[in-house]
Order: structure tokens, then sequence, then C-alpha cells
């Protein structure tokens, strides 16, 4: 195998893995999660300075669309972070999931066609300079923190077995 065979082999690697985890394990997750909390305890906060499942939801589908869509010019971006904090209700979890399953694998298939160049080119996303590479791994790594903290509050606010391995 050419070195730019493998080049090409670890993007589609890193490819898979992407979509593996946000489309194949978030996603259905946190669809549990929603299901189990209902649309009513779906805003609700712990206290004044926390986020509630609705707001976390709002926040991953806005970090993933600027992170991927928007960095690698699949749309521009127009992300008001803000307000994905400052949401109190007015939209079900169905319609936020809805929302996230199609950023996430919109995302999925950006993330398919990069190429080995493209994951090692400099962009500057949210004033940050970052590489293809490090922006990939940064959703993962933000949307996983995130989901888990929705996982937690899911257990903790209705004290239900996930059953994530059922899934």
């Amino acid at each position: 195998m050419t070195a730019e065979q493998r080049s090409f082999a670890l993007a589609n690697g890193i490819a898979r893995e992407f979509e593996r985890r946000l489309v194949g394990e978030h996603l259905p997750r946190l669809r549990r999660c929603v299901e189990l909390l209902g649309d009513e305890r779906l805003w609700q906060r712990a206290g004044p300075t926390g986020n509630s499942v609705g707001n976390l939801l709002l926040h991953l589908a806005g970090n993933t669309t600027q992170w991927i869509l928007a960095a690698f010019g699949e749309l521009p971006d127009e992300r008001a972070r803000s307000a994905e904090f400052a949401a109190d209700g007015g939209r079900s979890g169905t319609e936020l999931m809805a929302q996230l399953d199609d950023v996430y694998r919109r995302a999925a298939k950006v993330v398919a066609r990069l190429t080995p160049e493209a994951l090692l080119a400099e962009r500057r996303i949210q004033g940050f300079d970052e590489t293809g590479l490090s922006a990939v791994l940064h959703v993962l790594e933000h949307c996983s923190g995130h989901a888990y903290q929705v996982y937690a509050w899911t257990k903790q606010v209705t004290g239900v077995d996930l059953r994530f391995y059922d899934l």
C-alpha cells in the first residue's frame, strides 16, 4: 500500500468512525432519553445556571453545523450560540431530534468526502485556528460530552435504566 493509499484509508476510517459514533450510537441513545423525558421535562433545568436537555440538543446541532457544515463550506456560518442556551421551550422532542438527526447525517456525509489534504488544511472556526482533523475530533468529543450529560440527567430525573445495549 502506498503512502497515498494509506492516507485515503485513514481518512475513510475517520469518516466511518465519525458516522458510527454520532449517527449509530448517540442519536438512538439521545432519542431514548427524549422519549423517556417527554416534552414537559425536556426543558426542565436543574437550576438557574443549568441547561435543559432541549438546550443541549439545540447546542449539539448548532455546534456540529458550525464546526462541520459551515467549516467545510456546506453552509454559511450563521450560528446564534447564545440562543441555544436561552431557549426555554417551544419545540418538541420530536422536532429537536429530527433537527439533530438531519445535522448529524449531513455532517457525516461531509466528513466522508474529506480528502487527506482537507483534513490537514488549516481553517478558522469559532475564532480558533484548526485543522480539518481537529474540527472533526472536536465535534466527536463535544458531542460525546454533552450526550453523556443528557444520559446522566435522564437517569437522575426518571430513575430508569436506559438500557442502551438493547438499542
